[in-house]
């Protein structure tokens, strides 16, 4: 049964021609209703009804693009259950499809692309990003090239081989990857019988082969990329700074502000699981504080330009990014590395970031969503001959 329409209701009509009406869109599922991390989902929920704004989950499905309202979802924090009801239309829509394969059936890409033509709604973070866009757009600028490892299309084995006479370790990864699953490192140890060492991250923990071959390390690489029937990208390994023999990089989340400017959210620190190849917590590794960790290396003085360096850079890149693309983003995380003679390194970004385990960021996280929806309402209001303050 669907509960009375907040669409229906007059005070919350008048909130919302003053306030921007925030869906947050991801995919219909015949079992749960929708897809997505509901915990986050129900964060932005809270968030949005504190700072007065309509908010609620939408599916693709229930996307009506020219009706004046939809079904959607809210959260109930008193019997912990979603409820559905009617919403007025929203004019901003932020995608949290949280998977590719679901970013790329045809229905749903139809569905995306009729949305960026619609002049009333403000649509961010379009798709996914793709780990060799990335590495192509950030190579096209002098300013961010170089904090970009050498990176190539793993199309053949002579670009393997290649990259190894050049690079004593490389790291393999699918293009279109997630959460480390399938990423290989190759090392070349000559001193061994087996002198080519490979690595691969399973689900859970890792698996190493030795090889006397270049054919016999492509043959294992060939087998392990049609596991996942993903296409690879071999990028050059860095010697990151550690602690404990283990290395660590920096989780940076950069986020649009209340101006429509890229900002800097928060920095994180992961530190690797023993024997892992990632950073990744499920993977054994562990979250600490990046002064903290940077200092114990670095020293106080040398660390404090080291973090000043990492924040100009983070915002060098996502707008980069934003401009290679050719769509509006509102976030993205970012992976980066410290070198052991301090250099800033780039290695991922994603466009849908995971929910951030620090609370000054996550806070913050949630909050900076809310103030860019409120500056592109101001966009939206103008560009339609509205006043605005």
């Amino acid at each position: 049964m669907i509960p009375k329409s907040l669409f229906n209701n007059h005070s919350s009509m008048e909130a919302a021609t003053e306030k921007p009406v925030v869906a947050i869109l991801t995919i219909e599922d015949d079992i749960q209703l929708f897809r997505g991390n509901r915990s986050n989902f129900a964060d932005l929920i809270n968030t949005g009804q504190v700072m007065g704004i309509v908010t609620y989950v939408l599916t693709v499905k229930n996307l009506k693009l020219h009706a004046p309202r939809v079904l959607g979802f809210t959260y109930s924090k008193d019997d912990e259950t979603w409820v559905k009801s009617w919403f007025p239309r929203p004019n901003i829509i932020y995608n949290r499809i949280p998977q590719r394969e679901d970013e790329r059936l045809p229905r749903v890409k139809k569905k995306l692309a009729s949305l960026t033509k619609q002049p009333g709604i403000r649509f961010f973070n379009r798709r996914f990003f793709n780990k060799w866009s990335l590495f192509q757009w950030l190579n096209e600028n002098k300013a961010t090239k170089s904090y970009i490892p050498e990176t190539k299309r793993l199309t053949d084995p002579i670009v393997l081989a290649k990259l190894l006479r050049k690079h004593r370790m490389l790291y393999l990864k699918p293009v279109r990857g997630k959460a480390g699953v399938g990423i290989m490192t190759v090392m070349v140890q000559p001193e061994k019988t087996l002198p080519y060492r490979l690595q691969i991250q399973e689900e859970r923990g890792s698996r190493t082969y030795r090889c006397g071959t270049m054919k016999r390390l492509w043959d294992r690489v060939l087998k392990q990329s049609a596991v996942l029937g993903e296409p690879y990208i071999a990028q050059q390994g860095i010697t990151l700074a550690a602690v404990n023999d283990r290395p660590f990089d920096l989780r940076a989340l950069i986020q649009k502000n209340g101006s429509g400017q890229w900002e800097l959210s928060g920095i994180g620190a992961r530190v690797a699981g023993d024997s892992s190849i990632t950073t990744h917590v499920p993977r054994g590794g562990y979250i600490d504080e990046p002064e903290k960790l940077l200092t114990s290396i670095f020293g106080q003085e040398k660390t404090g330009k080291v973090l000043g360096k990492v924040r100009n850079t983070t915002l060098i890149l996502a707008k980069q990014i934003e401009r290679s693309a050719r769509y509006r983003l509102c976030e993205m995380s970012m992976d980066l590395g410290v070198d052991t003679a301090g250099h800033v390194w780039f290695f991922e970004a994603n466009s849908k970031p995971m929910k951030f385990d620090e609370p000054h960021i996550r806070n913050k996280s949630l909050e900076r969503i809310f103030q860019y929806s409120l500056y592109l309402h101001r966009l939206n209001t103008v560009a339609q001959g509205g006043v605005t303050s």
